[in-house]
């Protein structure tokens, strides 16, 4: 399957969109579906996510932090694994941002038959979270 792939312009310096967008502490506040999320060292964190009136915790560890142009995080546990991927452009002279987010999933044991419905759930909320990114970003 193909990854899920959204791409959007944030009037905010690729800096600030760079900054905001990959610091997990932040993701509660435009990411609906966050609960909390706890660091466990520079690389890795763990998110606790509302699904389906669940709560659920990944551990995802970031495999590449390049500011302000691209971060990507990949799960490390779990029967289902999310892999996101963010990449940050100039746009507008630089007064504003291309952003595009990568999202896909694999599954172990369990999870394998589960993805496709992870996917259709990932497909109708992450647009709700990007609105609010957003949002938020300009906003400020």
């Amino acid at each position: 399957m193909q990854p899920l792939v959204s791409t959007m312009e944030i009037a905010r310096s690729p800096h600030e969109v760079f900054a905001f967008v990959t610091d997990p502490a932040r993701f509660p506040e435009w990411q609906a579906d966050v609960v909390s999320v706890r660091m466990l060292d520079d690389a890795r964190f763990v998110t606790t996510r509302r699904i389906r009136g669940a709560e659920r915790t990944f551990t995802q560890q970031i495999v590449r932090n390049d500011p302000p142009d691209g971060w990507a995080a990949r799960g490390v546990d779990g029967p289902i694994r999310p892999h996101a991927t963010v990449t940050v452009e100039p746009a507008d002279g630089g007064r504003a941002s291309r952003v595009t987010f990568t999202l896909d999933f694999t599954g172990h044991g369990i999870g394998v038959p589960l993805v496709p419905l992870v996917r259709r759930q990932a497909a109708k909320g992450a647009p709700i979270s990007y609105r609010r990114l957003k949002e938020i970003l300009e906003a400020d």
